[in-house]
């Protein structure tokens, strides 16, 4: 992997959003038109206030343009709030090119989000089940209704979700009102667009990107994939293949089994078709298997019960559940013996396979059940309990014979529960973007670029990264850390905690503003910050249930609350809806304190993550890859938060002194510059001088 090369690109920037480039912009456009040029990724790790969605669209845009054959740009983000920012992004650069040149560009969000039925607000299984069956009666009139002036006029003019959902609504066709689906006619458009903006799982889900780029007809090999935040990837990744099932998930996947069979069984005698037939045969086998897997998963769980427990936690051998699925095949098949076999449930039949074949065909019998619906992508997995057991055995098949997958007990629930955790996203990620014409990932935290380029399997070759430098100088956001305040957990003390409480007041105190305040948990939340601890300010606490409008209508609270002179604390967790993917525009925060350092809690998942790091990447990589790095990076993300733009400035108070011990320091860019306070009082008058002497300015863009 390259790292700080210097650009050999030269030309003119034809799909520049801005009149002028910004610091550090130019040189991002040129790396990433280098490696796009090849067919390859560039990692960038880009600072707020370079431009990086402008920059990444400038190379893509043009590096789609000038390919030898089509290219579709896929701009995928984490969050639904981000995709604004590409399609204004967008608008600005067709102000500036001729009407020839223009880019068009369609935005998505999830099939619920976009529906014009009634029945969107029910659960997404509810909702798939409904619009499924609306769909195959024929009774969903606007996903029957073709419109293709709909088509054209989502592709004149790039249009955020909301507006496209709305112009389907009134949309006419020669004089006539047409209720068009927006979900489909989107979807349907992307292939005439040079730009898509949805979510991560349009291509990192295996599903969706089946169902997707089927219906969207584009090839994954003629996409430019731009991947927004992407320190977030390699934990979606991660969250997204997480299955959970428990005694009570197999039994009901028994009566899915039984309800399916008996519709086929129907279907094959009216019908009598071989396909039918043999469908109904594999789909009775199944249930007899599953039938016998449900007494033994249950057997199982009593066990594990029984055995001793590591972090409250029990390993499960992938071996040992994969031989409970054999073991009931064989005694299906009366293959140990026919005193074992019970026979009002099972019943001798001839093997529909051999070894793993017949756990492949047991999945497929399982992922059959229900009619399919499309994948979606945010329901990427129908949640019916005949799918669970089939996505555990089609993971069990994919990754049983590595290290990377993990099966973990604990006792919660009534019946406790069994996870499977995959430790490596980069075997679901890396072959998706080694066969895509080339990626740019960035973020303003992919820090270290080589360990994103590990952890997403991407490799060295035709891979190039680079740190590009803040435009923001230090004295506009100086870090101080508190050296006398921890929050390590030996040293929680009483007397500790107010400490920390006396730092935050004396912040509050010396900012003119609003201050924001975050924890590695809501646990944490509740203890340093509550209600009644701190005077002068509102404190507003972040609740783990909020929505995106919540979080809309919050930031039009400390919008009205400066206006009117009134302070607030913003109280958030790492890694939640305060603390990444929001923007606070216009200087609306100005100061940020970070409690803690939010090292994810000894598990059994995550000493076999550290293990397997260890093994693929080196000893030196296991903590920082595991643990440190990604801890940092959450309160890079934080700090971040009230420097939106050039104008922005802000305070930063750390409140943990293990900030500045090497593990940690070790994490943080090479540019970082760390003041140190060792009491409230010096946090005060340190503040108090940044205020007094540097204050936002009056002009600069976000």
């Amino acid at each position: 992997m390259s790292g700080q090369e210097s650009s050999t690109f030269s030309g003119e920037i034809r799909y520049l959003a801005h009149e002028e480039a910004r610091p550090g912009q130019l040189e991002m456009i040129h790396d990433c038109l280098n490696a796009l040029h090849s067919g390859g990724h560039h990692l960038a790790a880009a600072p707020t206030g370079i431009g990086k969605t402008a920059a990444a669209l400038a190379a893509a845009v043009d590096a789609a343009r000038t390919a030898n054959g089509p290219r579709t740009i896929f701009f995928l983000t984490s969050r639904q709030s981000q995709h604004k920012i590409v399609v204004d992004t967008v608008r600005r650069i067709n102000a500036r090119r001729p009407p020839q040149e223009k880019v068009r560009l369609v935005d998505m969000v999830g099939q619920a989000s976009m529906c014009v039925q009634p029945f969107a607000k029910e659960s997404p299984p509810l909702f798939s089940l409904l619009c499924n069956q609306a769909r195959s009666s024929r009774s969903c009139k606007p996903y029957l209704t073709q419109a293709p002036g709909l088509r054209q006029r989502i592709l004149s003019d790039p249009l955020h979700v909301e507006e496209l959902v709305q112009m389907a609504q009134t949309h006419s066709e020669h004089g006539v009102p047409t209720l068009t689906c927006p979900w489909k006619a989107a979807r349907e458009a992307v292939s005439s667009a040079d730009v898509f903006v949805g979510d991560y799982n349009h291509l990192f889900v295996d599903a969706v990107r089946e169902a997707s780029l089927n219906a969207m007809e584009v090839d994954l090999s003629d996409l430019i994939v731009i991947v927004d935040e992407a320190h977030n990837l390699p934990d979606r990744i991660r969250m997204g293949m997480e299955r959970r099932f428990t005694p009570t998930v197999v039994r009901n996947a028994v009566i899915d089994l039984e309800e399916y069979t008996e519709r086929l069984t129907e279907s094959a005698a009216s019908l009598a078709t071989d396909g039918l037939v043999l469908q109904s045969s594999l789909a009775s086998w199944a249930l007899d298997v599953m039938k016998v897997c449900r007494g033994r998963m249950a057997d199982l769980f009593r066990d594990l019960l029984n055995e001793p427990a590591e972090f409250e936690e029990r390993r499960v051998d992938v071996e040992r559940l994969r031989n409970i699925f054999l073991a009931s095949c064989d005694e299906v098949e009366g293959k140990v013996g026919q005193q074992q076999l019970q026979a009002e449930q099972v019943h001798p039949v001839e093997s529909p396979g051999e070894g793993l074949d017949r756990l492949k065909i047991l999945r497929d019998v399982l992922l059959d059940v229900e009619i399919k619906v499309d994948a979606d992508e945010e329901n990427p997995n129908i949640d019916i309990d005949a799918h669970r057991i089939g996505h555990l055995l089609e993971d069990m098949l994919r990754f049983g014979e590595t290290t990377a997958l993990v099966y973990v007990h604990d006792a919660k629930g009534k019946e406790g529960r069994i996870t499977s955790h995959l430790l490596d996203p980069g075997l679901v990620s890396g072959p998706v973007l080694k066969k895509c014409a080339g990626s740019i990932l960035m973020s303003g935290t992919l820090y270290p670029p080589k360990m994103y380029a590990d952890l997403l399997g991407i490799g060295q070759q035709k891979t190039t990264s680079r740190q590009y430098e803040s435009p923001f100088a230090s004295q506009r956001r100086p870090i101080i850390v508190a050296k006398d305040v921890t929050t390590r957990y030996q040293d929680r003390t009483y007397e500790n905690t107010q400490r920390i409480r006396n730092h935050i007041q004396a912040l509050c105190d010396a900012s003119p503003g609003h201050v924001a305040v975050f924890t590695p948990s809501y646990s944490m939340l509740n203890e340093y910050i509550g209600e009644g601890q701190f005077h002068g300010v509102v404190v507003r606490m972040e609740d783990r249930t909020w929505s995106k409008q919540d979080v809309d209508q919050l930031l039009d609270v400390l919008e009205d609350a400066k206006q009117a002179g009134r302070r607030i604390l913003l109280a958030g967790v790492f890694g939640g809806r305060l603390s990444e993917g929001i923007d606070y525009h216009n200087g609306i925060l100005d100061a940020v304190a970070c409690i803690g350092i939010p090292n994810p809690p000894p598990s059994i998942h995550q000493k076999a993550l550290r293990t397997y790091i260890e093994e693929r990447f080196g000893k030196a990589n296991a903590w920082r890859y595991a643990s440190t790095q990604p801890a940092i990076n959450a309160i890079l993300q934080a700090m971040g938060r009230p420097i939106r733009s050039i104008a922005d400035r802000a305070l930063v108070l750390l409140l943990d002194k293990r900030n500045t011990d090497r593990t940690y320091i070790e994490c943080y860019p090479k540019d970082i510059r760390m003041n140190t306070t060792t009491e409230p009082e010096t946090t005060k008058s340190f503040a108090r001088r940044f205020f007094s002497r540097v204050h936002r300015q009056s002009e600069g863009s976000s």
